[in-house]
């Protein structure tokens, strides 16, 4: 596709459907939307508009698609597969106007929200209606509930709570047309043709820019209870998990961490832990409910569990300023790889029962072609964040062979009924190794349902295949 550039004349009509005061022009303003939280990856947009209502997109998609000016929709930028870079140029559509969380319905647990809200601040005011919103990913605190929904996110506690998939029942969407459209309705239930509401999650802003989002509310638990298991290796870190399950416990939140990762966080967060030589690896595992009782019971049939896998040691967290000290812990793990460390964030999904082997064959991957990596991740899913750490690698090994050895790494995840991608999407950074494990038939169904939303491909290009 051969796009057009913003000529003098479109960008008096940008300002004329906006104001100027909402749009960007200056490169130095323009580098805060040249990238996000992937890796070194710098696009720069020629123009970046930050409207304020769904008519005012509708308008700007109307003079993009008439001109084949491509146009990329932009969260709070915390995406780890650069789904919000224009990689076309041309405009891009920052969201952070929509910002408001417009009713929560406490009659029918629902309630309805801008794609600019926070994530952290909607689930603290869903929280003190004693309501809870369970979409909870390591960002929650700067990304954004559309961001969320673009990409299929997650977080700790979908494994008991269920995905955002589970949440999201209905979305006012912009099509690259210009039409605004409801995708569903505000009900439990929808059997009323096809499920647009569910594609457009994960759809990473292909198909259309959402401006509303009707969510799902439960209510709240009321008791908790989190433990830190240690072991000495990760396969039995990693074995432990399905088997908490099989003996019929679902925790809240089952998170595996391995040594480097602790020690990374010890050196660069300051958070004090005493970290055993033997120990090489943990699982963080909350329990909650509304039984005090029935928690505690959890708790000593996880240990028991815990034991017929060598667990080491049992620290139950006792205050809720231990339990905040633990989970920052895991929650600033991915910040302190990144922060000091050239890296790769690979984001592996398999079946819960395959985690040993995943994360064995990563070791050996590694070992293969000679990088070190970081795991740690949502366990209690089977989705593990691999961070492949540079180290000791040659600059040409890192940028000619590293791409074959995460490759290896997608060829086993597949190959153990898993997929490429459980929350952070695929962007245009994993677009390379959809093949892996999708046949051409999938491709040319995406290409088909992304030509009837977006006949001249204009709405973020160059993103998932």
């Amino acid at each position: 596709m051969i796009y057009n550039k913003i000529t003098s004349g479109i960008l008096s009509s940008i300002k004329l459907i906006v104001g100027d005061d909402a749009v960007i022009t200056s490169h130095t303003d323009l580098e805060k939307y040249s990238h996000d939280e992937t890796e070194d990856l710098h696009y720069y947009p020629e123009v970046v508009v930050k409207p304020k209502t769904p008519q005012e997109i509708a308008a700007l998609m109307r003079l993009c698609n008439e001109n084949l000016i491509p146009v990329t929709p932009r969260g709070a930028g915390t995406g780890l597969s650069g789904g919000a870079l224009a990689v076309m140029g041309g405009l891009l559509i920052s969201m952070e106007r929509f910002n408001k969380v417009l009713g929560i319905d406490e009659q029918n647990l629902q309630a309805t929200v801008e794609p600019g809200v926070v994530t952290e601040e909607f689930m603290n005011q869903v929280a003190a209606k004693g309501l809870l919103y369970p979409v909870d990913p390591a960002s929650k605190g700067s990304c954004f509930i559309g961001g969320n929904v673009s990409h299929g996110s997650g977080g700790p506690r979908v494994v008991k709570y269920g995905t955002i998939r589970e949440y999201i029942l209905n979305l006012e969407v912009v099509l690259p047309s210009g039409d605004i459209i409801w995708t569903g309705a505000n009900t439990l239930k929808y059997a009323s043709g096809y499920n647009l509401t569910q594609l457009m999650i994960g759809a990473e802003g292909t198909l259309g820019i959402i401006t509303k989002i009707v969510v799902k509310l439960i209510p709240g638990p009321t008791h908790d209870a989190l433990l830190l298991a240690s072991f000495s290796t990760n396969e039995n870190a990693c074995s432990a998990v399905s088997a908490i399950f099989r003996a019929g416990i679902v925790p809240s939140a089952l998170e595996f961490m391995e040594r480097r990762g602790v020690e990374w966080v010890k050196e660069h967060d300051g958070i004090a832990f005493d970290l055993k030589d033997e120990i090489e690896a943990f699982l963080l595992i909350e329990v909650d409910g509304t039984n005090q009782d029935v928690i505690f019971a959890d708790c000593e049939k996880i240990n028991e569990v815990l034991e017929e896998f060598d667990c080491k040691d049992v620290l139950f967290a006792d205050t809720s300023a231990q339990k905040e000290e633990l989970w920052r812990m895991r929650r600033t793990m991915a910040v302190s790889v990144k922060s000091n460390s050239i890296y790769k964030e690979e984001d592996t999904v398999v079946p819960r029962a395959s985690l040993p082997q995943l994360i064995k064959g990563i070791k050996e991957i590694g070992n293969k072609y000679g990088f070190e990596s970081i795991c740690y991740g949502h366990a209690g899913d089977g989705n593990v964040h691999t961070n492949i750490i540079k180290g000791l690698m040659s600059d040409d090994d890192w940028n000619n062979k590293l791409k074959d050895g995460i490759r290896e790494i997608f060829e086993l995840t597949v190959s153990l009924g898993g997929t490429i991608s459980g929350e952070h999407g695929i962007g245009m950074v994993q677009k390379d190794y959809m093949s892996i494990k999708f046949a051409e038939v999938h491709f040319e169904i995406w290409r088909g349902i992304k030509k009837v939303f977006d006949k001249n491909g204009i709405l973020n290009p160059g993103k998932i295949f």
